[in-house]
């Protein structure tokens, strides 16, 4: 090869070099651009500003926000990316009828309590949070959430959420009530409420077709597969996507929901949610057939 033709295979491997950079230069952009009108568009359907993250990030008022929807901070610092390298929560197994359940590694705040029986026990129906307002009740889905389900068999066992104070309290937007998090303060001044969690975390499940309507009780997350104890139940209905693992439905003590609904927030975030002005703190959950 002369020296003028390699002067020309030069150029021209320069010039595709700087062609593929532009490429995946505006490739990017495009993807920016298209994640940051999505995010846009979900903030003018809920009608909110923001929300724990999905729930990730710090709280700023108790509630802090960065999603509109449920967080479970505790998922956030080990979510997908960070927990790549670990070990992955697994679906429920028909088979052997056992979920796979993976530890933290590096994630928030937790109160930890071991992991939960891979076995999963399909009888329970029935969940029951005795509350300082009174008794919620919700009927439960083993067949459609059986990790989820067992899950919270498992963490009522073990007293997990005796003492805990719902932490978030939605607005006319966001009508729901977020608890689950056994470090929260719930006091309005709180920078760690809604990063608390059990120390593990496993699948979403039943979100084909998801609906967030008055009385459904679903799980709070910081993005797929990252459930962990948070949980919030809607008071009215909820525009969120099909992201939050639905496990059960409120019979009784929607009343409650609606009385601290109404005494309001403690310092409004900046999409209205806050630590409620009426404590609800739960004193025991009962599990039942």
């Amino acid at each position: 090869m002369s020296g003028k033709e390699r002067q020309k295979q030069l150029a021209r491997e320069h010039y595709e070099r700087q062609t593929q950079r532009r490429v995946e230069r505006e490739a990017k952009a495009k993807r920016n651009a298209i994640i940051g009108s999505t995010v846009a568009g979900v903030v003018v359907v809920a009608g909110v500003i923001a929300a724990t993250t999905m729930f990730g990030g710090s709280d700023t008022t108790a509630t802090a926000t960065t999603d509109p929807a449920p967080s479970d901070n505790a998922s956030a610092a080990a979510s997908p990316a960070a927990s790549a390298a670990g070990a992955q929560p697994k679906a429920f197994d028909p088979a052997s009828g056992t979920c796979g359940y993976a530890a933290e590694s590096g994630g928030g705040p937790a109160k930890n309590v071991g992991l939960p029986p891979e076995k999963v026990d399909l009888t329970p129906k029935k969940m029951t949070l005795k509350t300082s307002q009174g008794d919620i009740v919700i009927e439960v889905s083993a067949d459609k959430t059986p990790c989820t389900v067992n899950s919270f068999a498992f963490l009522a066992q073990k007293k997990y959420f005796n003492g805990s104070k719902c932490h978030r309290l939605g607005s006319d937007q966001f009508p729901m009530l977020q608890c689950g998090d056994p470090l929260a303060k719930a006091d309005g001044k709180s920078q760690t409420d809604g990063q608390g969690g059990p120390g593990y975390r496993f699948v979403n499940e039943n979100l084909e077709g998801a609906k967030y309507k008055r009385g459904v009780v679903a799980m709070a997350n910081s993005g797929p597969d990252t459930n962990g104890s948070q949980f919030f139940i809607v008071f009215g209905d909820a525009p969120l996507t099909p992201d939050y693992t639905p496990f059960g439905t409120v019979t009784k003590g929607l009343e409650i929901l609606d009385k601290v609904n109404k005494a309001g927030v403690i310092t409004p975030g900046p999409d209205g949610t806050g630590a409620p002005k009426e404590t609800v703190e739960i004193k025991d959950v009962t599990m039942s057939s």
